[in-house]
């Protein structure tokens, strides 16, 4: 897999939190990339294209770690797949300085609620969340994901795209120390029901939020 990090909770023997690696060519575009784990990668990858996805790394094996693929759905957000072998996945997450959200934005909601609900049986539970329409992705009752609509306030060339959420202590200092070390940000530190949030872009560009969710909260996520 070439020159591959992993970034470890507290000391290099921590838990891993996230991984990372170099591009292939300056022509993609720096992001991070949330995983789904799966039994099957290669029959999901087949569902994911029958259901007008695409397939953008075939699926590898990762020495005894695993097995991932590289897909992207109908509107062209990007995710990726995983089957654990002899790593399940992130050692921690739902806690401080780990990732505990991860959410779509695209312009057509119910083509992704068809699309997600088709490939990984999610079931797609709809409000009017701060104004605007937010959907919760849910398996049984354990809500896996959320989604927003781009709406008019969305740049017209903003492509469809996961983000991932990590949970911070201080919302407003992290934020503050994201622009500090080269990142920027895209929505300020703001109070919403699950807690305090702010989206950004770090120095090379990928997209990324955090929050500090509200007392009682527990975790970052919409009350649905």
């Amino acid at each position: 897999m070439g020159d591959y990090r992993v970034f470890t909770l507290g000391d290099v023997q921590g838990p891993e939190v996230a991984g990372m690696q170099a591009l292939a060519d300056d022509a993609q575009r720096p992001s991070w990339a949330c995983y789904f784990r799966t039994d099957d990668v290669q029959g999901t990858v087949d569902l994911i294209k029958a259901e007008g996805g695409h397939e953008l790394v075939p699926v590898t094996d990762v020495s005894d770690l695993g097995q991932m693929a590289l897909c992207a759905d109908a509107q062209g957000a990007e995710f990726a797949l995983w089957k654990p072998g002899n790593m399940g996945g992130a050692g921690v997450v739902d806690e401080p300085a780990a990732m505990c959200w991860v959410e779509l934005a695209c312009r057509d909601v119910e083509e992704a609620r068809r699309f997600y609900g088709k490939v990984f049986g999610w079931t797609a539970v709809g409000r009017n969340y701060h104004s605007s329409l937010y959907t919760n992705f849910k398996v049984g009752d354990w809500s896996v994901a959320g989604m927003v609509l781009m709406d008019e306030r969305w740049p017209p060339h903003y492509p469809a795209h996961w983000i991932p959420y990590f949970w911070v202590e201080d919302c407003d200092a992290s934020a503050e120390r994201a622009v500090e070390l080269g990142g920027k940000l895209r929505i300020p530190p703001t109070d919403i029901q699950p807690g305090r949030y702010a989206m950004m872009t770090d120095p090379t560009g990928a997209r990324l939020a955090i929050i500090s969710p509200a007392p009682g909260e527990g975790r970052a996520r919409p009350p649905l």
